[in-house]
């Protein structure tokens, strides 16, 4: 039969301090603790790393296992040795068991309080113009979530008078078994199935939950978006999730963001893209034009001579930056727009400006 590495099922190298296979030891057994991890292989391998911590922490049993690599013969795997008051490692069981097993430790410490727990966070997806993000605006936004109870104030019952210890448990709120395995006694603790776990037994519900604490409600609530936000940012707000089984505080609320695509501008961070058409002779000629702005209209300058797909910056056109508030710049690509439809007239004039400007300036010879 292979013996097993203690060492390696705990993480640590073979001079690992105590200080080092506490650690390892926590953390682990918080990871594989079956009262939180529900795999079916979870609760093996907390058996396994308590086995590996039970060794590796009596210098006696570490001494044996260092030299003929078993500790058989050494009283096998039980938690005799770390009992409160028995060291550092006494300890370190006993809080892992207080942890997960909510106060009932496996060295027969007494029952804990009501269980009361944290309410869900909640998510919404919020759409947003993209004019919006130029400055901070709120949004009143409706969200269905569980509240705690007025009636009853979260603790489910009708009256005081109707909440009693859970006789199953006595209050305790978890179920303790021992049982003798090759490695010794090994002490688990269960979630109570009568008052799952509340360690407290209520006789006449609340007529308006139903005993359960809270209750659904629609509520309607004022979101703040703050100037330069971008798609994909998420903004919390404080206590707006769900409400906490018995009486327990809420979670959060967690607002998403999507800012809507823009009809004319393109968004590269704090900056703005554009494109807006040029009339010929204004390229030719040079002149002033109308553009658009994320907040209206603005004058741009056109040099006498522009070719098409010149790219303008106006500077400070763009949007805010979320940390400085410093505006991005707008980028503006003209296009020369060339008439489709020409009179004689035209036509004619169009020629003898051809003729008079030279086929050598057209960077034809």
């Amino acid at each position: 039969m292979a013996k097993k590495d203690y060492y390696k099922i705990l993480g640590v190298s073979k001079d690992a301090s105590k200080e080092e296979i506490k650690k390892a030891y926590k953390k682990l057994a918080k990871r594989y603790h079956p009262d939180i991890n529900k795999e079916p292989s979870a609760e093996e391998k907390f058996k396994e790393i308590n086995e590996a911590a039970s060794v590796l922490a009596d210098d006696k049993k570490k001494d044996q296992y260092d030299r003929f690599g078993t500790a058989e013969g050494m009283g096998g795997f039980d938690f005799s040795g770390f009992r409160p008051g028995a060291g550092e490692f006494g300890s370190m069981f006993e809080e892992i068991f207080e942890m997960f097993g909510g106060g009932f430790s496996p060295f027969g410490r007494g029952r804990r309080g009501k269980a009361v727990y944290r309410g869900d966070n909640l998510r919404y997806d919020l759409t947003i113009d993209l004019k919006e993000v130029t400055e901070d605006v709120e949004k009143k936004i409706h969200i269905g979530h569980h509240v705690t109870c007025k009636h009853c104030k979260g603790t489910g019952a009708e009256t005081k008078d109707a909440i009693q210890h859970c006789p199953d448990c006595g209050g305790s709120g978890v179920i303790q078994k021992s049982a003798r395995t090759p490695f010794g006694m090994f002490a688990t603790t269960t979630t109570c199935r009568k008052c799952r776990g509340k360690g407290e037994y209520i006789t006449d519900p609340c007529l308006e939950c139903k005993g359960q604490g809270r209750i659904e409600e629609d509520s309607k609530i004022t979101v703040r978006i703050p100037a330069g936000v971008h798609s994909g940012m998420q903004l919390r707000v404080s206590g707006k999730g769900d409400a906490g089984p018995n009486g327990g505080p809420p979670g959060d609320l967690y607002v998403f963001i999507r800012v809507r695509e823009h009809k004319i501008f393109e968004r590269d961070e704090d900056d703005l893209h554009c494109t807006v058409p040029l009339s010929f002779v204004t390229a030719i000629l040079g002149g002033e034009i109308d553009v658009p702005t994320i907040d209206g209209k603005a004058k741009l300058k056109i040099p006498a001579g522009t070719q098409s797909e010149t790219l303008f910056k106006m500077r400070g056109k763009g949007l805010p930056d979320l940390q400085s508030k410093r505006h991005g710049d707008e980028f503006v690509k003209v296009v020369v727009e060339v008439p489709r439809k020409l009179t004689s007239k035209q036509k004619k004039l169009l020629k003898e400006f051809e003729k008079s400007f030279g086929k050598k300036k057209l960077g034809l010879f």
